[in-house]
């Protein structure tokens, strides 16, 4: 699929520790960590959150590989189907702080890709509906589609990315 961008000020809290961000910031102390030093260790934290964040939510892909530098994930490794491909891709990117997914993801049995949508200010899982399917009866579909990432509904918000699958013949 390649670089997928993001909304970075949206989304999901990893809840990992980010008071290494102001330090980066500040010159080295003597004997200290450079920045850059700095940088690389927050980014393997973030790479641990969410290699952990996947497990959670009950994906799997084999020989995972996240790889975080900065804003920027790259994902390596083999998803089954591309729905567990495309949800992996849209739970990390739709994390805060990321900006941007290079997706290498590989997949065992090849499908056909679905489209993403950006939610903005006023969108409901009906309207989106209507507007790709002609039908916002046909929400379920979306909903079913970004599941286990969406819980409820109605708990969309603007900059969230979701999965608009192809329907089914």
């Amino acid at each position: 699929m390649g670089l997928i961008d993001f909304l970075k000020s949206a989304g999901k809290k990893l809840h990992i520790i980010d008071d290494d961000k102001p330090a980066a910031a500040a010159p080295a102390a003597p004997g200290g960590p450079t920045p850059q030093q700095v940088q690389e260790l927050a980014d393997r934290k973030h790479e641990v959150a969410l290699v952990k964040l996947i497990a959670e939510m009950g994906f799997k892909v084999d020989d995972l590989g996240v790889d975080v530098k900065g804003e920027k994930v790259t994902l390596t490794g083999k998803a089954d189907t591309q729905e567990t491909r495309e949800k992996v891709v849209l739970m990390v990117g739709n994390v805060d702080g990321i900006g941007q997914v290079d997706d290498q993801l590989q997949v065992v049995n090849p499908e056909p890709e679905a489209t993403y949508y950006e939610v903005v200010k006023g969108d409901t899982l009906w309207k989106i509906a209507a507007h790709h399917y002609g039908n916002g009866a046909k929400y379920p579909v979306i909903f079913e589609a970004n599941k286990p990432m969406l819980k409820d509904a109605d708990e969309i918000y603007p900059g969230q990315k979701l999965r608009i699958p192809p329907l089914a013949k």
